[in-house]
């Protein structure tokens, strides 16, 4: 390969690192219901490690902003960022991540899809 078609290939490759701008309709296939999921998130003070725009008091910095989380191609940097991983994060971040700060909050299966829905509203 011509050194022009390797660079051509480098910038394609780096440029799909920065995601995707499509961002799929999760909320609806997943069954979840975004504004309980903003509940839980404001109950369970999850602004506490985390800078969520739009929830009042939530200012964390001990876990990443949450702000365009739908556009993100990864969760923690490990799994892509599918619905079923989400949910699973959300539920066991350790099953994920054994090394991850995030602690398990205690949540159910369907506050864990109300929860993921609304993080998909975060474009």
């Amino acid at each position: 390969m011509t050194r022009a078609a390797l660079a051509g290939l480098a910038l394609l490759a780096l440029a799909g690192c920065r995601g995707s701008r499509f961002i799929p309709p999760y909320g609806v296939t997943m069954a979840g219901n975004p504004e309980a999921g903003r509940q839980v998130v404001e109950a369970r003070h999850c602004g506490v490690c985390h800078d969520i725009s739009g929830v009042t008091g939530a200012a964390g910095v001990i876990g990443p902003p949450l702000d365009h989380f739908a556009a993100r191609s990864f969760i923690a940097g490990r799994v892509p960022n599918t619905p079923g991983n989400l949910i699973t994060w959300i539920r066991s971040p350790q099953s994920v991540d054994p090394r991850t700060a995030m602690p398990a909050v205690g949540l159910g299966d369907r506050d864990a899809r109300n929860v993921a829905a609304y993080l998909y509203t975060l474009r």
